[in-house]
């Protein structure tokens, strides 16, 4: 397994006036956690019972990208992604003891166990789809972490759809019935399934009757509770200075994050053996047995709801000072995936409210309420959050909330392209400027297939490109065209939710870190021809996981009072004429026409 033994800088920040208003009466103060661990970075963020952030801390940690492999000899690894999930923990474990570090110089020391209690729950959200295997009795991970945009398993979803065909039904769509989700590289049981077809210590322990119930898979919200919650082993580090995951800890997950496996019935909330049984019996783990193998439930996190107070408690996280222990006996009240979390973030708990994330990639929610939506326009229908047990309240488990969702694997990663392959800028910052430089495009249309169109297209086909280029095109050009996809995509997404749910998206919430450029929201609004709001806290995410563990724990008492903390930054209305917005339109069609059908069994 590949490890990274880079360590980043921990950025820390804490807002002053929040804090001092904390060390006036530390008694009447409540606040909550939010570990947010997203594809390229963790963070940690402590919120006040106000709704307001006291600190915010976050770690890079490396990417793995494969140019070789021994379970793939002879072959391109391009569009290999993984982490090593060491790293992924350490930037966790990082963030929450230098924030109690920090707090501590400024007066504030939550490792005494008196303070400890200001902090009255953490949450946790997550990279959805990441996959991760270990043997809980070894503590030997497997393999790397398989990132959710790693195309490997593009392969793997074929041979699924290959194994379950069935005459009346699209190939990608013969578990959607019981899933919500077409058979994709994207979903967690197209990595479980390459992990147990290529890695040979996974398949010797699945095949053996006294280690199969040891193995676990986990996506990273599992994988961080675990470590959270478990106990360092005796022996910590192997002879080959291969580290060991902790042991004892708690093995779940919530409805958001499993809704994501293809394992997961989203009417019944919980794993279907027949799923696991499609995906999985004829990997060639099983040997001769093949057809009639597959790997235990015992395997799988056990399923909870995204806001409950008896998720976990965190055993501690020692400081660089010996006898100082971060957030000892600390509850984890809630588990999010990061769009659910998002969306809860927004406060869009009304059916019919949507949102935007522009991140790594560009994912488009909207709560479809308390019935699963299944989608005829290459929408996913996935879990939206469920409430589960909450301090001092006798209400019983909420049904599930669902949403539709679309989601797009490269946006603010084009934007890294243009800067890290192209050399064409220096920081996204310079973005906005470059863009605004000229008058339009000029019809030439950049789209970032990289690998392969997700919603609403659902094309593993397709590939990048940029069409329409003539001599008079420059970088700005290029510039702009890369921020306006993200836009485009973004209304292939809208446009397939409002035909799929019949209603009629008044608004757009946004929120990530391309909602600071401004010429790209304006042209989001006007190709939507839809007004976008963007909230006054950008850190929905993380905002989203620390107000449902505070709903499970007291700390807010509904979701209405959370609704009222969310408030408007800005709004952007649509300017753009109706012709130039379809002309703009055809022209983005005509471009995602030519991306189609580049990839075939030659190449």
């Amino acid at each position: 397994m590949a490890t990274s033994n880079d360590t980043h800088e921990c950025k820390v920040r804490i807002n002053d006036f929040i804090l001092s208003s904390i060390l006036s009466d530390p008694e009447a103060s409540s606040l909550v956690g939010s570990i947010d661990n997203g594809t390229s970075s963790s963070r940690f963020l402590l919120i006040t019972s106000a709704g307001k952030i006291l600190s915010t801390a976050q770690v890079e940690y490396d990417q793995c990208f494969p140019s070789s492999s021994p379970y793939n000899e002879g072959s391109s690894c391009a569009g290999w992604h993984e982490h090593d999930p060491f790293a992924i923990w350490d930037s966790v474990a990082t963030c929450i003891v230098k924030t109690v570090e920090e707090l501590a110089k400024h007066g504030l020391d939550l490792s005494i166990e008196t303070n400890n209690s200001i902090v009255k729950a953490v949450g946790i959200t997550n990279q959805r789809e990441t996959t991760v295997a270990w043997n809980d009795r070894t503590g030997r991970v497997y393999y790397n972490a398989i990132v959710w945009d790693d195309t490997r398993t593009a392969a793997t979803a074929d041979t699924i759809m290959k194994e379950n065909k069935q005459s009346d039904v699209a190939p990608q769509d013969v578990l959607r019935s019981k899933t919500g989700l077409p058979i994709a590289s994207y979903f967690a049981a197209t990595k479980v399934r390459w992990l147990i077809d290529n890695i040979p210590e996974l398949q010797r322990d699945l095949n053996s009757p006294d280690e199969r119930e040891h193995v676990r898979f986990g996506t990273m919200d599992t994988w961080i509770l675990y470590m959270l919650t478990g106990y360092r082993r005796n022996v910590v580090e192997m002879d080959n200075n291969e580290r060991l995951a902790y042991q004892g800890g708690v093995f779940k997950t919530d409805v958001t994050n499993a809704s994501r496996w293809l394992f997961m019935n989203l009417e019944t909330m919980s794993w279907d053996e027949s799923l696991v049984q499609a995906v999985c019996k004829e990997s060639n783990c099983w040997g001769d047995s093949k057809g009639s193998g597959t790997i235990p439930l015992s395997a799988l996190p056990t399923i909870v709801p995204s806001a409950d107070y008896t998720i976990g408690a965190i055993t501690g996280i020692p400081c660089s000072e010996e006898g100082k222990i971060a957030m000892k006996r600390v509850l984890v009240a809630s588990i999010l995936g990061d769009q659910q979390s998002a969306l809860f973030g927004q406060s869009s708990f009304e059916p019919g409210m949507a949102k935007c994330t522009y991140g790594t990639g560009l994912f488009l929610l909207m709560n479809s309420g308390e019935n699963p939506m299944q989608s005829t326009q290459g929408l996913l229908t996935t879990a939206a959050y469920q409430i589960g047990k909450r301090i001092g309240s006798s209400e019983p488990i909420s049904p599930p909330i669902y949403a539709l969702e679309g989601s797009v694997a490269f946006s603010g990663s084009t934007i890294n392209w243009l800067r890290d392959r192209l050399d064409l800028i220096d920081s996204a910052a310079e973005t906005e400027k470059l863009a605004l430089s000229v008058a339009s495009n000029e019809n030439m249309y950049l789209v970032p297939a990289f690998s392969g169109l997700f919603a609403p297209h659902w094309r593993p086909d397709a590939r990048g490109c940029m069409v329409g280029l003539t001599a008079s095109h420059a970088k700005a050009h290029i510039v702009r065209a890369a921020l306006e996809s993200s836009a485009y995509q973004a209304r292939e997404v809208f446009e397939a939710m409002a035909r799929d749910s019949s209603i009629d998206l008044k608004e757009l919430r946004v929120d990530g870190g391309a909602t600071a450029n401004k010429f790209m929201m304006q042209f989001q609004a006007d190709i939507l021809d839809t007004p976008v709001v963007r909230p006054e806290y950008l850190e929905t995410t993380a905002m989203g996981a620390g107000f449902a563990a505070g709903l499970a724990v007291g700390v807010w008492s509904s979701l209405e009072e959370i609704g009222k903390m969310w408030k408007s930054d800005m709004t952007w209305q649509p300017t753009m004429a109706k012709e130039e917005r379809a002309r703009c339109w055809k022209g983005w069609n005509k471009a995602v026409e030519r991306s189609l059908g580049w990839v075939d069994d030659d190449n």
